[in-house]
């Protein structure tokens, strides 16, 4: 039997590579497949297989792998330069654009990571109010940035000790963590510390600990409270940016937030974030004001070309491709459930435009403390017979499933054949003595 090539480039990746990836998300057991190419829906990897693609880069490639669009429009810029370290009238048109699309974004800048993104909004928004403190949500992730590398601890409202080495404890003591969907503590936390708390910062849909919804009217009175005590209200849209809705969650929930960050979706396959909101608050920004912050490749013109051409491509067929997203993913939605009360098997299921998520467990999801309840064995067994069948979902529980507009109704077809073989597996399972 031949060994797998991608046992070999793992074994080799360990040795100059810490786990043998570069990012954690990408490791699990007993060893992650190498990609050597990816089009459409598929991902073929290094010893010729194909998969089924529901990671899509965890969210990033709505319009799928290789977009020719896409692909051209970049093709079209790279001759005339990949980086000029000097303004562009592309970027002023890029920036335009989102803020057209995107209702708070008012004023923005540009970067090139997620994690870049949410970092300044803090900062932006520290300086604007002033105060110290922040809160984010027990499970919300927004990048690997100190601040926000914070786990609870005991009670409702604590302030957070770090998540990881290397993170002194001094850098988040002004890092207040509460459970998402809890509006008692938020509230009491306001009460009783409201005058110091520069920002909120919260993915509206949590999806990064699985796909765990907002309760009804939690966003509004969360939009309420942080009027009433003059808090910055951010909306970390890495994620749902442009995919719940071309004007992301702010649109699909009817809420304005004072400042945004985008990602993912936005840079159409290529390295692009970007944080904005009210102009008041990133007039701040230098060289308007004196809150720091600068980047090299920041609105670099492949980047800012990948994503206007996907920007466009998404107004021009927002009518007819939101609706469709959003019925395959509730229609695999639908499957996994009926699948799984047939097999007897205890799932919670949620979904939301393009995004859904399966937990094996028979209480509801509201928060990150109900996802960890959620059985872990079970949906290892799942993601393996999945592999095994040919369909790729993000490895860990704690990840959320992505549709995009390249999974066709033949993919669908395959993908439940291939998700009731995985129920099925998990329930021989779950009965085998």
């Amino acid at each position: 039997m031949t060994e797998s090539k991608s046992l070999k480039l793992y074994e080799r990746a360990k040795k100059t590579l810490p786990g043998g990836v570069n990012s954690p998300v990408r490791a699990f057991e007993p060893y992650p497949f190498f990609v050597e190419c990816a089009q459409g829906s598929k991902l073929y990897d290094a010893d010729g297989k194909k998969y089924l693609d529901y990671c899509m880069a965890y969210g990033a490639l709505l319009l799928g792998h290789a977009n020719p669009e896409i692909l051209d429009a970049v093709k079209a810029q790279l001759p005339r330069g990949t980086l000029y370290g000097t303004p562009t009238e592309l970027e002023v048109q890029f920036a335009e654009t989102i803020s057209q699309v995107s209702p708070c974004m008012e004023m923005m800048r540009l970067v090139s990571t997620g994690t870049e993104a949410t970092m300044h909004a803090l900062r932006a928004a520290r300086g604007y109010t002033n105060r110290k403190k922040i809160i984010k949500f027990d499970g919300c992730f927004h990048g690997s940035h100190d601040n926000v590398l914070v786990k609870a601890g005991s009670g409702a409202a604590t302030f957070g000790t770090p998540n990881s080495l290397g993170i002194p404890q001094e850098t988040t003591q002004n890092t207040i963590v509460l459970p998402y969907n809890d509006l008692e503590a938020l509230e009491n936390t306001f009460r009783a510390e409201g005058q110091n708390i520069a920002a909120v910062i919260v993915e509206p849909v949590m999806a990064n600990v699985g796909l765990i919804l907002p309760k009804a009217d939690y966003l509004q009175n969360l939009r309420k409270i942080t009027q009433t005590y003059g808090t910055v209200l951010i909306f970390d849209e890495i994620i749902t940016g442009f995919r719940l809705a071309l004007g992301g969650a702010q649109e699909y929930f009817g809420i304005k937030p004072d400042m945004a960050t985008l990602g993912k979706v936005l840079g159409g396959g290529f390295p692009l974030a970007a944080f904005g909101g009210k102009s008041e608050i990133m007039q701040n920004i230098s060289p308007a004001g004196k809150v720091y912050q600068a980047g090299t490749f920041s609105g670099n013109p492949v980047s800012a070309t990948a994503g206007m051409t996907t920007l466009n491509y998404l107004s021009k067929n927002k009518t007819q491709l939101y609706p469709q997203l959003e019925k395959k993913a509730s229609d695999l939605k639908k499957f996994l459930l009926d699948q799984a009360t047939s097999y007897q098997l205890p799932v919670q299921v949620y979904s939301i435009a393009s995004l859904y998520q399966l937990f094996f467990t028979a209480q509801d999801i509201t928060n990150y403390d109900d996802a960890k309840h959620s059985n872990q064995t079970m949906f290892s067994a799942y993601f393996h017979e999945l592999l095994k069948q040919g369909v790729f979902i993000p490895p860990s529980q704690y990840e959320t499933c992505f549709i995009s507009t390249a999974h066709t109704e033949d993919d669908l077809k395959f993908t439940t054949n291939a998700l009731d073989c995985a129920l099925k597996a998990v329930a021989n399972t779950r009965t085998t003595p």
